[in-house]
């Protein structure tokens, strides 16, 4: 029976205090990784999440950084190894929130916050963890990606130009480090059912689901799923994929 399994790895979800790095960070921690929880803002978040990864049997610790920064992604790098040890898995997830509008009505900081907390994230990440996975001969990187960087919607313009840089980012990465062993994905969700649905009970969502071929919402545990796959060995031959988990709704063409 094949089985996701990610014991005496250590991983490092960014974002881990929202809605879905949380959950991310749970499902790596069930797969046996020790879990680097990291946080910007929101640090009473990012403890609860680690104390469900140490609940599960797994280390964990909590780690501040502004991913839009090189130094302090650096700082974090030296943190977690001196808590943790070697980060051989690593997930992009954290992003920064913005209001959507057109693009002649968007703030243009807005377009500059959303490259740097895409691509650049995942470039300075890059730079802190890739040096000891070529050390290690081994590493799993998946960057968060989303549906609206293949349907380019209106009124979405920064988050996608921001998400459809991050794709550039990963494809050249993973040719560049895939003779170390070291592979490079990204999970691309649609629009997903979180915590903070289940709690509000919106999780249906009847236009939006009309437009799925699945005709519903996929949930964070799907998104969790196939990230913690990439991150396996299963996947060991899998790089520079994007790979959407949005019920059909994108369907990259050959």
């Amino acid at each position: 029976m094949l089985k996701i399994d990610l014991q005496g790895r250590i991983a490092l979800v960014t974002g881990a205090s929202g809605e879905l790095g949380r959950v991310i960070a749970r499902t790596l921690a069930e797969c046996g990784a020790d879990v680097a929880v990291h946080y910007h803002g929101n640090r009473e978040k990012a403890e609860q999440t680690a104390e469900a990864v140490r609940a599960l049997g797994r280390r964990a610790c909590v780690v501040n950084a502004d991913v839009t920064d090189m130094a302090s992604v650096q700082a974090m790098q030296q943190e977690i190894r001196e808590q943790l040890g070697v980060v051989s898995l690593v997930v992009a997830n954290a992003v920064i929130q913005y209001r959507w509008t057109t693009i002649l009505e968007q703030d243009l900081a807005d377009f500059r916050s959303q490259f740097d907390s895409c691509a650049m994230q995942t470039v300075h990440l890059a730079k802190a963890f890739v040096p000891d996975m070529i050390a290690q001969k081994y590493g799993r990187i998946v960057a968060i990606n989303t549906e609206c960087a293949a349907l380019a919607e209106p009124g979405v313009g920064a988050y996608t130009a921001g998400k459809r840089a991050l794709d550039g980012v990963v494809r050249v990465l993973a040719k560049e480090v895939g003779e170390n062993g070291i592979t490079v994905n990204q999970v691309a969700p649609g629009w997903t059912i979180s915590e903070k649905d289940r709690r509000e009970h919106t999780e249906a969502a009847p236009d939006y689901d009309r437009t799925v071929p699945l005709r519903h919402r996929g949930t964070d545990e799907d998104i969790a799923n196939m990230t913690a796959f990439l991150l396996s060995d299963l996947a060991g031959f899998t790089t520079g994929a994007y790979i959407p988990v949005s019920g059909g709704r994108v369907m990259p063409a050959i």
